[in-house]
């Protein structure tokens, strides 16, 4: 007697039954958690990363452009260029943009003011204002702040006292400027002219 239990205890034949059944499902289970874990990580990583993208590329992207002639308005006398007249609008599929949140920089050989002042008036140096124009139908926007689809923003940059060689803020013959357009959101528009030889009272600026 004592022989057969030694030998029962001894035969592991029977394994490959209920037991290798646990033990297949319990490894089943733990590689189905695993590959759930991962493919989640992997989901969520893929999220981030589209993201971050989606930012960039909106960031990267201006927001706004010219809708015309850049306008220089010249001091006859001087034969110098004061302040810049130009029109933006909305790039194809950007959202619209808050005026009230616009910054205005303006760069020359002297000088570089990151943001220049607005004002709801007529603007002095070192000042700037806009004001929609108005469409075919007579409308200048739709009475708020925001640069939409199918408007056009009318800005008017005064340059800074300091700008140019002397104290009046004018920009001499042949001397460049740059202005900048910055959204709240988007990239900046930037406009780099040079004054030509002659400037008169107005004058497109190429």
């Amino acid at each position: 007697m004592r022989e057969i239990r030694k030998s029962l205890r001894r035969d592991k034949r029977g394994f490959t039954g209920l037991e290798a059944a646990i033990v297949l499902t319990a490894f089943i289970v733990v590689a189905a958690v695993f590959s759930y874990m991962v493919l989640g990580a992997g989901f969520f990583s893929t999220e981030k990363a589209k993201a971050v993208v989606h930012t960039g590329v909106e960031q990267a992207t201006s927001s706004v452009e010219l809708a015309g002639d850049v306008i220089g308005g010249g001091n006859t006398t001087a034969n110098q260029i004061e302040n810049v007249t130009l029109y933006i609008k909305l790039t194809a599929g950007e959202n619209p943009v808050d005026m009230s949140k616009i910054t205005i920089a303006f760069t020359d050989e002297y000088i570089y003011d990151s943001d220049l002042t607005y004002t709801s008036g007529t603007p002095s140096a070192g000042q700037w204002t806009y004001s929609f124009v108005k469409d075919q139908s007579g409308s200048a926007g739709d009475g708020d702040v925001m640069l939409e689809s199918d408007e056009v923003a009318k800005l008017l940059i005064e340059f800074p006292a300091t700008a140019g060689t002397g104290s009046d803020g004018g920009v001499d013959c042949y001397h460049w400027f740059q202005v900048e357009v910055k959204p709240e959101q988007g990239g900046v528009l930037g406009v780099k002219k040079t004054v030509p030889g002659e400037v008169d009272r107005y004058t497109v600026l190429n």
